[in-house]
């Protein structure tokens, strides 16, 4: 069973499109979508926007369809020249940058119980989910994936979360669903096409759905040739 999570319909829909055999089930008002993609068992849900959301959607998936691997895809904005509007990043790792205990001595991002700031996505699978980007045609660069319950847009703040973390990417559900999967002893990946950069929600407005849509063809192509 393969796992796909994105936070809004957009970035889940063309995945949704194209399975087969159907059945949905709601569960602490996420709607999980179960079916088969290119022969595969796969279950999708759309969780909503924010680290509560996104973990809550992940522990149950979890729990209900004990997927293998987890795979949340979507849209995030840049934190590297090297990533322009339309590519996209693919996480070894994810983080928070908004968890800070420093004032008690911690380094700023430790998540408290399991001691660690970046948590490991597995390799292999962003590896191949790399491949399939560029099999798009499609600039992709890996690199730690940074979350956050705040849509950053100025450059000040980039500049920090950048400089404290070594991240190439900002957006606001990885890291929780990177942790649950952790915690869960379940591997995961994350994929992330850049919808933003200078322009901040001016970008994000314009080219949310064909970066959404980017993402999501990756996927595809994950589940229809290399999984």
């Amino acid at each position: 069973m393969i796992g796909i999570i994105g936070a809004m319909k957009i970035e889940i829909e063309r995945i949704n499109d194209a399975m087969e055999n159907v059945e949905k089930s709601l569960i602490s008002g996420i709607v999980f979508t179960k079916g088969t993609l290119y022969g595969k068992e796969v279950v999708t849900a759309v969780c909503g926007v924010g680290k509560v959301f996104a973990a809550v959607c992940a522990e149950a998936m979890i729990l209900k369809f004990k997927p293998e691997i987890i795979i949340n895809t979507g849209v995030a904005g840049t934190l590297t020249d090297e990533l322009s509007i339309g590519d996209v990043a693919v996480a070894t790792g994810v983080l928070q940058h908004d968890m800070d205990t420093s004032p008690l001595g911690d380094p700023v991002g430790l998540i408290s119980g399991i001691n660690m700031v970046e948590i490991p996505s597995d390799a292999e699978l962003g590896g191949k989910i790399a491949k399939c980007v560029e099999k798009l045609g499609v600039k992709v660069k890996m690199g730690a994936v940074a979350s956050g319950d705040q849509f950053i847009n100025n450059e000040e703040k980039k500049a920090w979360i950048r400089d404290n973390f070594g991240a190439i990417a900002c957006e606001m559900e990885g890291a929780a669903i990177g942790q649950t999967a952790f915690v869960n002893s379940v591997k995961f990946a994350v994929i992330r096409a850049i919808s933003d950069g200078d322009g901040g929600e001016m970008d994000y407005n314009t080219f949310l759905k064909k970066s959404a849509e980017t993402a999501a063809e990756a996927v595809k192509g994950l589940v229809k040739g290399e999984i």
